[in-house]
């Protein structure tokens, strides 16, 4: 249960460091498009690293699966709490296309970073 909580708290923390990265650039969406998506690109990454040296450093014996877990968990928590920003209902109103082609799928890097942050942990701690 404590991995589980400190899971679903480090999903918050990777939603919130992009979502202040994009409310700080938001400037930028319309006046310069493709240096605001580097920069969102970039927060994401800030993102899933965190989350993954928060993980790592708590949970001792942690695997890529676990990276690979809480990377997945981080997606779940981003994208159900966008939906209620973004998607029709939300002040955005972006419609479910537009939000994985702007915003969703850039998420999906950041499995890739928690697993690989996770596969090296796995192999630190095995060495003898």
């Amino acid at each position: 249960m404590r991995n589980l909580l400190l899971t679903l708290g480090l999903g918050v923390i990777a939603w919130a460091v992009p979502m202040l990265a994009a409310i700080a650039a938001y400037p930028l969406r319309e006046s310069a498009r493709p240096l605001f998506e580097s920069i969102m690109t970039v927060a994401v990454v800030i993102a899933a690293a965190t989350v993954g040296l928060l993980y790592f450093v708590r949970v001792r014996g942690a695997s890529g699966r676990d990276g690979l877990r809480l990377g997945g968990c981080a997606v779940i928590v981003c994208v159900l709490i966008d939906s209620a920003l973004m998607l029709p209902g939300g002040p955005l109103q972006m419609s479910f296309g537009q939000y994985l082609a702007d915003i969703g799928a850039t998420y999906l890097g950041m499995p890739v970073i928690t697993w690989a942050m996770g596969a090296v942990s796995a192999r630190r701690h095995a060495a003898p």
